[in-house]
């Protein structure tokens, strides 16, 4: 099937430097949200607290409820969830420092009804304590980390042969890690100081390839997460899996781009670097569109039809593969051309 000509010839490499000022505004509008909401919106599973459905018997008013939990003395969140006939739907989370009574299920069902006067029956109840959602917090930087570092072995041995040295790069940085965490160094700061490292050590070594597929799903996690900010969408496992979807989806679209790169150095060594990069481009331009299309239909029929136990879950997955797609294209494979400047 084509939607693009195969002889299209759009000139994505002359208009990189648009390109990368968009992406830069995009990038620091990002990191100023999160930096002005104090970091990530966490829900439970990084924050602790107690999250609970609750299905009232009859019409009830966010206020009511806000009322009702005041009354009882907890620091809790209310969010209209799902209206199904003459019965309401609510979420309701509260806090860590409010979620420590053993029967707080039973108390919080029964506060509700006695304040509401209306029936309330709690469909599921969760609690998370803040030690345990400090350590989930953690491990998901960590998973998200070693899975980008996994990443960079890969694309380095596999276009440039370089396994030996990647994978002394991974050991490297994984060893680091552990020794820092030994001493309770703080993750996030640990997290970035390794990520600005690998950066480093990537163009030291002439790991050329490893830089543009990396700073590509960098670009991608950081805006995807500052829309989430800027929507004050919060950040949970499910969140967490739909980044590492995120990242493998657009390194699949950048591996594609790269290897026609590879294919067309050996054919059209003697021609330029980026009218090569900017034809491998257009080679795949029809691929690349018509993967990210027909996964856009399925997404989006998440987000709108899928009802809100996964909506943040498919609104992730609709930013990361608009934004995954317009990396592959003019943020990883240009940046290739950094190296034609610098030999």
């Amino acid at each position: 099937m084509q939607i693009v000509k195969p002889d299209v010839n759009i000139n994505f490499v002359g208009r990189r430097k648009i390109a990368y000022i968009i992406s830069l505004v995009v990038i620091l509008a990002s990191i100023l949200s999160l930096v002005l909401h104090g970091g990530p919106k966490y829900g439970i599973d990084f924050a602790g607290g107690a999250e609970a459905l609750v299905q009232f018997d009859g019409p009830v008013t966010t206020e009511q409820i806000n009322r009702a939990l005041d009354t009882m003395g907890l620091n809790a969140a209310v969010q209209e969830y799902d209206d199904r006939g003459a019965m309401d739907y609510y979420r309701i989370v509260v806090a860590a420092d409010a979620s420590e009574s053993e029967n707080l299920a039973r108390d919080l069902e029964d506060g509700l009804e006695t304040h509401t006067q209306v029936g309330a029956t709690l469909e599921s109840f969760e609690m998370v304590g803040p030690q345990v959602g400090r350590d989930m917090r953690e491990k998901a930087l960590l998973a998200m980390f070693f899975a980008l570092l996994f990443i960079t072995v890969y694309i380095s041995g596999r276009f440039e042969l370089k396994w030996l040295l990647s994978a002394g790069i991974a050991v490297a940085l994984a060893l680091m890690i552990y020794l820092l965490r030994l001493i309770h160094m703080d993750i996030p700061m640990l997290m970035a100081a390794a990520v600005v490292l690998s950066l480093v050590l990537f163009w030291v070594l002439k790991l050329k390839y490893a830089m543009g597929a990396i700073v590509a799903l960098l670009h991608d996690v950081v805006i995807t997460a500052g829309v989430f900010s800027i929507f004050g969408k919060e950040f949970t496992l499910p969140i967490v899996a739909a980044l590492l979807t995120i990242i493998g989806y657009s390194l699949n679209d950048t591996i594609i781009v790269f290897d026609r790169i590879r294919e067309n150095l050996r054919k059209l060594h003697k021609r330029p670097l980026n009218e090569i990069v900017n034809r491998s481009i257009n080679e795949t331009l029809n691929r690349t569109l018509l993967t990210s299309g027909t996964t856009l239909v399925v997404v989006l029929s998440l987000f709108f039809l899928g009802g809100g136990i996964i909506h943040d879950f498919a609104f992730a997955l609709l930013v990361g593969i608009c934004v995954g797609t317009y990396s592959s294209i003019f943020v990883a494979s240009p940046i290739l051309l950094a190296w034609q400047r610098r030999g």
